[in-house]
């Protein structure tokens, strides 16, 4: 190993900063390479169509930080936020991005953030009767709309961005042919998924032979089927604070 562990940085453009200078500051050298990009939505004018509705809905969800950034800040550009009307996110970046925009967040998981760690909370158990919208991107988990339904609400989606892989793996083919990465950092399957399609068969099995560092048992479930050899350290959460946290234990266990 070198000195320097070099810690590849799959976050969206825009939204690594805080983990690269985390990584950074503990010594390890931070390489920012997006391997999932964030474009419009399909529909533009499905954010305005709920904006003029939202007064129906008990309760909103924004899924991500990415649905606060383009979900809530095109209904605040057309309208205030109705005040019957609670707000809930699934981690506290999204919760962040929502206070900076002035609104207060009604629901969010103090530990587990995720679909399942909101779906705990005491407030969303019984909801028969209530009527719930989650702003998310494209595609996606139905876990927390499916279970909503399950405990008597009415869902709906509104899709206000769309995740996409970049086309051009060739920073990535180059990285990966000059042994140019000790480690990977990848919070979401999406993000997995698309590293691995981005380095192409040829290097393919050079990626595989690199240590991961994820949230949590699903990425490591991906990382398995996708033939990881090298195993995984979980974070907890795909916070930076957790994230940057895991890649010291791996640097640690690498010396």
């Amino acid at each position: 190993m070198r000195d320097a562990l070099r810690v590849l940085v799959t976050r969206p453009a825009g939204q690594a900063q805080a983990l690269c200078e985390l990584i950074e500051a503990s010594g390890a050298h931070a390489i920012p390479l997006p391997a999932i990009e964030i474009l419009p939505a399909s529909d533009a004018t499905a954010v305005t169509a709920a904006a003029d509705t939202l007064e129906q809905y008990d309760l909103a969800v924004f899924i991500s930080i990415n649905a606060v950034n383009t979900g809530l800040a095109a209904i605040l550009e057309q309208r205030s936020w109705p005040a019957g009307v609670a707000l809930a996110t699934v981690g506290p970046a999204s919760q962040h991005a929502v206070e900076a925009m002035g609104l207060a967040v009604d629901l969010v998981p103090e530990h587990d953030y995720s679909s399942e760690g909101l779906l705990a909370l005491e407030a969303l158990q019984d909801m028969r009767g209530k009527r719930v919208v989650i702003f998310r991107g494209n595609g996606g988990r139905d876990t927390l709309h499916d279970t909503l339904r399950s405990r008597g609400a009415r869902v709906d989606y509104v899709e206000v961005y769309r995740r996409a892989c970049p086309q051009d793996g060739s920073q990535l083919q180059s990285l990966l042919q000059q042994d140019g990465v000790d480690v990977i950092t990848a919070t979401s399957n999406e993000t997995l998924q698309n590293l691995f399609d981005m380095a192409g068969p040829g290097c393919q099995p050079l990626l595989r032979k690199i240590p991961l560092v994820i949230p949590g048992k699903r990425q490591a479930e991906l990382a398995a089927r996708l033939g990881f050899t090298q195993g995984a350290v979980i974070a907890g959460h795909a916070s930076a604070d957790a994230m940057a946290a895991a890649v010291d234990e791996l640097a640690a266990s690498l010396k």
